[in-house]
């Protein structure tokens, strides 16, 4: 209940009085936890992506423009036109889906996972990529927004 409630008032934003900001219980329990914003086209496509394909679970929906997903300790705020988290920038810049900052999801079974992904249709931007630290790639969401997928490479 905490986490859903600190995610509506980080939706929020600026337009939180100062006795509705988190307390610092609150914030503590954001400090273990990891937060990014995603903007997406479509909110309920970009929560069937997450949910469906990647194991998130739906924290908060508020209709066409805005969803909370999580994995673990990870926030994933989804931004639909509309919401206040996706406004344009004050000199006119829109907010714009994709890019190259990316969450990064670490996975135990990586080929099962890509196996799947690739049979859902899922846009590959790459190869894997193996190192002395694992194998990686990255996929995009329904809206081009970067996931990378990361195996840790054993011993």
């Amino acid at each position: 209940m905490k986490i859903i409630l600190l995610l509506v008032m980080l939706a929020l934003g600026g337009c939180m009085s100062d006795d509705t900001k988190p307390t610092s219980a609150a914030a503590g329990a954001a400090a273990t936890s990891a937060v990014a914003r995603y903007q997406v086209t479509d909110v309920d496509r970009a929560v069937r992506f997450y949910t469906e394909r990647l194991d998130f679970a739906l924290d908060l929906q508020a209709g066409a423009e805005f969803a909370a997903v999580s994995r673990g300790d990870l926030h994933l705020l989804l931004s639909g036109p509309g919401s206040s988290g996706a406004r344009p920038m004050p000199d006119g810049r829109a907010q714009v889906a994709g890019g190259w900052n990316r969450v990064v999801l670490y996975v135990d079974d990586f080929d099962t996972l890509l196996e799947q992904l690739r049979a859902a249709g899922t846009p590959f931007r790459n190869d894997i990529e193996r190192g002395t630290g694992g194998a990686q790639v990255q996929i995009e969401d329904p809206d081009g927004n970067p996931v990378e997928l990361h195996e840790a490479s054993e011993g």
